[in-house]
């Protein structure tokens, strides 16, 4: 009788992604984003969700990453090496490695962005940390699938008190993904109170804008300081306030701060009392660029003014239309800066480069006759890291001018 064949089969090929020719280069170089457009066609049937490995047109292995066929960044990269699994191993080194960069620069326990997605090899995932609470978001599909995975690691690592799900973002309707809000693990308070370097907040822990807070600004607002003691303040676009509360806390006179959204004119309004600001500030519920075009006409003026409006522009389609916003922004602006004054402008739109912002305050400073120093620029903080392959995790530009009237 012949004996039955033993030898084991070969192991079945994973999936594969097959890139148009010359599609590679910028894989090869370390993003993270395969798009639909630089694909060929699809190996073995992955299931949208599914890790595959990415290839050139010649079969040579570029990543490893997830597969959503539904969305236009088609691929999300989590790995060069082809000998490192996608699997809860890797997830749970990138964020131990996540949670020690921090360590580096900020004491234990310290409110921040604990994950910042492509910018710490994690697309898709954002978490941030407020005391001893972690709030995630999850924006891709690949990453959807792994959230047990995730929430057992933050566990293990931090144990906070609890974690909660905010995913409420533009960007899981573009993976076909529902919004997802919700207590993962643990207890969650409806809020919390944090100190963010030196200034006591609320944040609402499932309401407000992102995850509660903007923790992007922290290097900016210690910019600021320097410049606050004594003077009078306009915080623009202030959401819960923390420029005009900085600003208070190195000693500005006064401040005035003026937000749309109702609920975070109250958070601010909250905020300023909670440090013993009450009486030094106002919040205004207003329209930005009607608020300073009134301020104008009766004749105001300060001494320090910050610009931090939302990003103007998702896309490069709109690109002209932000500038033209960021310009007409920054004249206003301008227009109530004191001789003397100081002016921090911010941009957060990725399609606005930090020279060409420049270029456009620059431009507003020419129309309105204000000769203008600038005497630093900055971004985001250190806990929002900028991967150098993946230039749009560089979003935030800032830019710290001094009006110099008579100087030209």
């Amino acid at each position: 009788m012949p004996r039955p064949d033993t030898a084991s089969s070969p192991a079945p090929r994973p999936p594969r992604i097959v890139l148009a020719p010359g599609k590679d280069r910028r894989a090869r170089a370390g993003h993270l984003w395969i798009y639909a457009g630089e694909i060929a066609r699809r190996e073995g049937r992955p299931e949208p969700g599914d890790a595959v490995d990415v290839v050139d047109a010649r079969g040579r292995f570029i990543g490893r990453g997830h597969d959503n066929p539904a969305s236009t960044i088609s691929v999300r990269l989590f790995t060069h090496r082809r000998d490192e699994a996608l699997d809860a191993g890797l997830v749970r080194r990138r964020l131990a490695a996540a949670i020690a960069w921090r360590r580096r620069f900020l004491p234990a326990g310290a409110t921040c962005r604990l994950v910042f997605s492509e910018g710490d090899w994690l697309p898709g995932l954002t978490v941030d940390r407020y005391g001893p609470i972690l709030v995630v978001q999850i924006g891709t599909l690949g990453m959807d699938r792994l959230r047990d995975v995730i929430v057992d690691a933050l566990d293990d690592a931090l144990h906070p008190r609890g974690i909660f799900e905010k995913s409420d973002m533009p960007a899981r309707a573009h993976e076909k993904l529902p919004p997802q809000i919700g207590l993962l693990r643990g207890e969650v308070p409806p809020e919390v109170e944090v100190d963010l370097d030196g200034v006591r907040q609320i944040v609402p822990i499932g309401g407000g804008q992102k995850t509660g807070l903007f923790l992007d600004h922290r290097d900016s607002r210690r910019l600021l300081q320097p410049w606050a003691p004594g003077r009078r303040v306009l915080d623009v676009f202030c959401h819960s306030g923390a420029f005009a509360l900085a600003a208070l806390a190195a000693g500005a006179k006064d401040a005035t701060g003026i937000e749309i959204a109702a609920d975070a004119v109250a958070a601010a309004r909250r905020n300023a009392s909670l440090n013993g600001f009450g009486d030094r500030c106002r919040f205004l519920e207003a329209n930005a660029f009607d608020a300073l075009r009134a301020m104008e006409r009766a004749g105001e003026r300060y001494d320090l003014i910050v610009l931090d409006p939302p990003a103007f522009t998702k896309s490069a389609r709109a690109a002209d239309a932000a500038r033209r916003g960021y310009k007409e922004i920054n004249l206003r602006a301008l227009k109530l800066c004191a001789p003397g004054g100081i002016l921090l402008t911010a941009s957060c739109s990725y399609h606005v480069g930090a020279e060409e912002f420049l270029d456009i305050v620059r431009s507003a400073a020419a129309d309105v006759g204000r000769p203008v120093t600038l005497l630093a620029q900055g971004g985001q903080a250190p806990d929002h890291p900028i991967n150098l392959a993946v230039p749009e995790t560089r979003y935030l530009k800032v830019a710290l001018l001094a009006v110099r009237d008579g100087a030209a």
